[in-house]
């Protein structure tokens, strides 16, 4: 299969070489070939031969709305290409980092309370379906469950097929970050949820129900059922943030993401709330289930908020009070 071409000519067989080098040692660089079709695309759209600074800088200015970590992140990649092409073509054009767009401090997570999400699951039942989406509730409602409860990236719940799901509530997550697969299990009233949602699917995928993407909607061009796009995916969970009108105690609204982070500190606080054992053991499991490559990586998502901080003081009170007030040896 002939592999697209991408803006000018000259441009598009150094982007199809870059990809296909890195591909065959086995990277995916779905989201490297994302940035580099944008910039074939501005480089179109201007008429150029190929890119040099002038269409560089115009480039980078056509992406002033994006986050500035995002444009640092867009503009690394390009940095990289550049330098990869230079390799086989002196002449060729490489941006100084030295313009790379500063990066802003890392945003804190909204941790979202459970009582927040029978909130969404509430704002879920009065979505109306649409031409293209006959399952919009259905679909927010499972969504939010599954992101909620099993802690799954956003891309890894869009890519689910009906396939994956297997007897005893066991999801099949396949080829995610990292190029790792896993198994996860599933709690005893999400997987209710999920055999809900896939009667319901069933009967609107009637030429499919055992198979195909497990988060469905309408197709124009295939005629019929294909996988939520990401904006559109990414669309749905925020309305339902704003109908619910979730928002943490400064008024700020979660990110999709924001979802997964608040399913490793529910994780860790029920493990305190549990009063045996040690929350601290819990770590190498949770990583293995959130599909980490470390501990260190699942830490990350460990966000010392008010009632993880009550509960680890209650543990260590009821452990070690008594010494310290001198009620004991």
């Amino acid at each position: 299969m002939r592999s697209p071409l991408y803006g000018p000519r000259a441009y598009a067989l150094a982007v199809n070489s870059y990809l296909g080098h890195f591909r065959s040692l086995g990277a995916r660089y779905r989201g490297v070939e994302c940035i580099l079709r944008r910039l074939g695309r501005y480089l179109s759209d201007q008429a150029a031969r190929d890119l040099d600074s002038s269409h560089y800088e115009g480039w980078r200015e056509s992406q002033a709305t994006l986050h500035p970590n995002s444009r640092r992140k867009a503009e690394q990649i390009v940095h990289r290409f550049c330098r990869f092409r230079r390799r086989l073509d002196q002449g060729a054009f490489v941006p100084s980092p030295d313009g790379f767009t500063r990066l802003r401090p890392y945003v804190r997570p909204v941790i979202i309370e459970p009582e927040q999400i029978g909130h969404m699951l509430v704002a879920a039942s009065t979505l109306r379906p649409g031409n293209n989406s006959p399952l919009h509730a259905e679909v927010a409602r499972v969504a939010t469950v599954l992101l909620y409860t099993a802690g799954l990236r956003c891309g890894e719940l869009r890519r689910l097929r009906v396939e994956d799901f297997e007897e005893g509530g066991v999801v099949r997550i396949r080829e995610s970050k990292f190029h790792k697969s896993r198994l996860i299990a599933l709690s005893k009233s999400a997987q209710r949820e999920v055999e809900q949602y896939l009667r319901v699917r069933a009967r609107f995928a009637k030429d499919s129900p055992d198979q195909g993407p497990f988060l469905c909607n309408h197709s124009r061009r295939r005629r019929g059922i294909c996988a939520y796009s990401d904006p559109g995916f990414s669309s749905l969970i925020s309305r339902l943030y704003r109908l619910a009108a979730v928002v943490d105690r400064e008024g700020r609204v979660p990110r999709i993401h924001d979802m997964r982070h608040s399913f490793a500190v529910q994780s860790l606080m029920q493990a305190y709330r549990k009063k045996a054992g040690d929350p601290q053991a819990l770590l190498p499991k949770l990583a293995m289930y959130m599909g980490h490559v470390s501990v260190e990586s699942t830490i990350h998502y460990l966000k010392l908020v008010p009632e993880l901080a009550l509960l680890a003081s209650q543990r260590f009170d009821a452990a070690y009070g008594r010494r310290f007030i001198g009620g004991e040896p």
